[in-house]
């Protein structure tokens, strides 16, 4: 059996092969156990919230069946607070994983913590100089502690004002839209208590108002994920170019294999630092190579970006690498982490290990993870590893799969590269291309995997499709995985994949730096598609237009997580029109679905393009970039015929 069904990525086949022979059960086998679905809770018409519940409502609109719930909601209503609390979810994830890195980074200015400390200076005096906090003649230690204080601080909320950290990533023109439709959050912990009690039975049935507070709730998520990058790359590292490989091919079999999973850059740092210190330990438990660190999802993706550490797989085949036999600790902290792993490990002689106290897993061993005892913590964990290794079997699975890749594309580094061939105007490089039609407009692909569709197609299928019509892509996230994985992230993919302008961009490029580029930019983990906006909010300041006039598209082409959903909330929002390949709950209300993919683009200029085809999804990102670029052209003419006018008479 090839299980082309299930996943394109030929590892993963090769371990569902595996997982066939052995009797195991795999999450695609559960999802098979699921169907049918129901046809309610996908249309997001079905509602729990309070103890009459649950009620579901027609979707219909035939008028037969419930049209309201006990209490009068009726589909709009419900389907507007069911995303809501999505976009809740999702927010208090990359708000929970940044306030960790908030304190942690207080602890270190204030001199409590000994194992982190302040690594790049340069990028924290950018963010003082953001948030306009005096930086001149005072210690770093100092302006840290201040910079901490503020991050919290939007946490928090301090008597009404507005987030410190949002103004200044978006265009002036962008903000004010904020302002104008009441959205702006006054702190992210108020955003996520108002949007759940606004939700709550008797509270906001209104779906208008409910949309437009799913949308400031989603701006906090936004300024939640700045946050936790900006205050990373100060703790660890701004990312630069780095080389490395993606797939399950990159597990040795000849070493101790320790695979980092989940989101948070705080406790992974620790563990590459310990498997560095403990290398010999391993050998002389028979580990001939000592140990490998490799990663899965975001905690992969921070350790990627920052030290070129490789990514074993992304979401969906989690549990695969386990089967490969060759893993010997799966070290766990927060979000995406499937439940089943330990019903994975518990037949081979895998530990799952959970650090976090608020995220456990029934059967696995917890080691806690605490920033004060840091470098103790990640010691002991490696050492589980180096333990459980001296149990593993001798027959062992590794699929002989493996790509090459380059990730490491902060901003900053973006800039660097950039002000090689423009010293004085780095950003005309891009902005140049794009007035020249080399560059058709640029992509964000952001999000997970999702068992719905088969596993990364629809991520190279769309990414396939853009590149060809000449788009410039970057990627974070689990689709940045399957992008590296499939070859996208290589140089030689430009000849392969690109559009003869996007060919001529990067010729144009790679000769000027006398080096080559891959095709598609990796800038990181799900927090870190705050990169992209700080990224086209210098190109549309530059071009002196917003961003919802600037040729920039998000797609999402498999996403899962209540992450994902507040991440393409707040991209509509600030002006990104964002594909979702695939169908959120919402299209249970003509109303609700109606403002997503149409109204929206009144408002903020982006709106949402429902469409799982990936080649329909394609041609309608494209004739979304070409349209801005076409009113951006008329608008350049008529200026020139105003100015032509004036002159003449």
């Amino acid at each position: 059996m090839v299980f082309e069904k299930e996943t394109i990525d030929p590892a993963a086949q090769e371990m569902l092969q595996v997982a066939e022979e052995e009797g195991r059960e795999t999450t695609w086998d559960l999802r098979e156990q699921m169907e049918p679905q129901c046809g309610f809770g996908d249309t997001g018409v079905c509602c729990n919230i309070c103890l009459q519940g649950p009620c579901r409502v027609n979707p219909n609109y035939n008028e037969k069946g419930n049209q309201k719930g006990i209490c009068g909601a009726r589909d709009y209503t419900i389907v507007a607070r069911n995303l809501v609390r999505h976009t809740v979810g999702g927010t208090s994830s990359h708000s929970g994983h940044a306030r960790h890195v908030a304190e942690l980074f207080r602890e270190v200015a204030e001199g409590h913590v000994d194992s982190y400390e302040v690594k790049d200076k340069e990028k924290l005096m950018k963010v003082a100089d953001k948030l306009e906090i005096e930086t001149e003649d005072r210690e770093t230690n100092e302006i840290a502690k201040e910079v901490a204080e503020e991050a919290i601080g939007n946490f928090i909320g301090f008597h009404g004002e507005e987030l410190s950290w949002l103004e200044p990533m978006v265009p002036e023109s962008r903000y004010q839209i904020f302002n104008e439709c009441n959205i702006i959050p006054t702190g992210i912990n108020d955003a996520i208590n108002e949007a759940m009690h606004r939700t709550a039975m008797g509270v906001d049935s209104d779906p208008l108002n409910l949309i437009f507070g799913n949308l400031q709730t989603a701006l906090a998520d936004f300024t939640g994920c700045t946050i936790g990058t900006d205050l990373s790359d100060i703790i660890f590292g701004t990312p630069e170019v780095v080389e490395s490989e993606a797939n399950l091919g990159v597990l040795d079999e000849d070493a101790v294999n320790v695979i980092v999973h989940g989101h948070e850059p705080v406790l992974s740092e620790k563990v590459v630092a310990a498997a560095k210190k403990l290398e010999d330990e391993a050998k002389e438990a028979g580990a001939e190579n000592g140990i490998n660190v490799a990663g899965i999802c975001c905690t992969g993706n921070e350790l990627l970006m920052r030290q070129g550490v490789p990514l074993a797989t992304n979401f969906a085949s989690q549990e695969l690498a386990i089967m490969t036999g060759a893993v010997d600790a799966m070290v766990v902290d927060i979000q995406c982490i499937m439940p089943s792993i330990q019903s994975v490990a518990n037949c081979y002689h895998t530990e799952i290990i959970t650090t976090i106290p608020f995220s456990k897993i029934s059967g696995a061993k917890h080691i806690e993870f605490n920033d004060s005892t840091a470098d103790q913590d990640a010691e002991e964990i490696v050492r589980t590893a180096i333990e459980a290794y001296k149990e593993r079997p001798k027959e062992i699975n590794i699929p002989d799969y493996k790509s090459k890749l380059m990730a490491g594309f902060s901003f900053e580094e973006i800039e660097n590269i950039l002000s090689q061939v423009n010293e004085d105007d780095p950003l005309s490089v891009i902005n140049d291309a794009i007035d020249e039609g080399d560059i058709k407009g640029i992509c964000l692909f952001a999000g997970c995997n999702n068992t719905k569709v088969t596993h990364d197609k629809n991520h190279t299928e769309v990414a396939k499709g853009l590149v060809e019509n000449d788009v410039l892509c970057v990627a974070t996230g689990c689709v940045a995985n399957a992008l590296g994985k499939a070859g996208f992230m290589l140089p030689e993919a430009v000849e392969e994949y690109a559009g003869e302008g996007l060919k001529r961009f990067f010729s144009k490029l790679n000769e000027e730096l006398g080096k080559e580029l891959p095709l598609i930019w990796h800038m990181g983990s799900c927090v870190d598609n705050s990169r992209l906006i700080e990224f086209v909010t210098a190109l549309a300041n530059h071009k002196g237009v917003d961003i919802g006039e600037y040729p920039i598209v998000a797609s999402a082409p498999e996403p899962m997580h209540e992450k994902a959903v507040s991440i393409g909330s707040w991209c509509v929002t600030i002006g990104l029109t964002t594909h979702v390949g695939v169908l959120p709950q919402i299209t249970g209300s003509r109303l609700v679905t109606e403002v997503a993919t149409k109204v929206a683009k009144d408002v903020y200029d982006g709106y949402f393009i429902l469409e799982s085809d990936p080649e329909a999804a394609v041609e309608e990102l494209v004739a979304e970039l070409d349209e801005r670029t076409w009113v951006q052209d008329m608008k350049a003419k008529v200026l020139a015929s105003d100015k032509y006018t004036t002159e003449r008479y």
